[in-house]
């Protein structure tokens, strides 16, 4: 179940409706958790509980792009509601139970989702393959967990992004193509496959990030990874 960004001010603004809607998105995005299934729930509950905080503090939606942006549509929507709203006290009282009972039961989630993020990304191991070139934004990314021969390779792009608010750094994957490390394949022998296979960089930046932990790939390890490896690449040209 996905709740909208103006979900607390849909149908009628009444507790025990809400509360329904909000217990079951809940219920939905902690089936995930159990699963060790982060991604995209978390950063969705995480853009749930701003925009609402936000809400209660300035009586307005976050306008961020985190996981998605508002339309001006929906904006002056809101803002119009909330017009309306301001002229009924009995509304404004349950509309502040349903934000305050929303913000503690998604923090409690959004706690149990948190932990989950931190074992994980505490458990990893990122180290350079060979020698690095000055120029670190595109590379190589090879991805193994638990122990296993086989190494996930992925194709990495960070760039920057501006905007009037602030600078925001992404990071973009491709699958390459996944490989088995033993005893006489090691690390630098993918390195070298993927040089002579792709040939679109000479000598690129490749990492490794190895796991102990057996996660979701896609869900979970994956998304993690890139965030490991932005932060060990500024910090490294810091």
């Amino acid at each position: 179940m996905a709740l909208s960004e103006t979900w607390f001010l849909d149908g009628y603004i009444d507790f025990e409706m809400q509360k329904y809607k909000l217990l079951a998105y809940l219920q939905e995005v902690n089936k995930y958790f159990n699963a060790n299934k982060l991604y995209p729930q978390l950063a969705d509950i995480i853009f749930h509980y701003r925009n609402l905080d936000d809400f209660r503090k300035n009586k307005r939606l976050m306008q961020n792009q985190f996981p998605k942006e508002l339309s001006q549509v929906n904006i002056e929507k809101l803002e119009l509601v909330y017009k309306e709203m301001l002229q009924d006290t009995d509304v404004m009282a349950e509309l502040e139970d349903i934000m305050n009972y929303a913000i503690g039961k998604m923090k409690i989630t959004i706690d149990c989702g948190t932990e989950i993020y931190e074992l994980v990304e505490q458990q990893l191991n990122i180290e350079p393959v060979g020698i690095l070139p000055l120029y670190k934004n595109e590379g190589y990314l090879l991805l193994r967990y638990k122990q296993k021969n086989e190494v996930q390779a992925y194709n990495y792009t960070i760039s920057l992004l501006k905007s009037s608010d602030a600078n925001f750094t992404a990071i973009k994957m491709e699958y390459v193509d996944s490989y088995t490390k033993n005893i006489s394949f090691t690390y630098e022998h993918i390195k070298r496959q993927i040089i002579k296979t792709i040939r679109a960089l000479p000598n690129p930046a490749v990492y490794f990030i190895e796991s102990p932990l057996e996660v979701p790939l896609n869900e979970t390890l994956l998304p993690i990874a890139k965030r490991t490896l932005v932060r060990y690449i500024n910090k490294d040209v810091a």
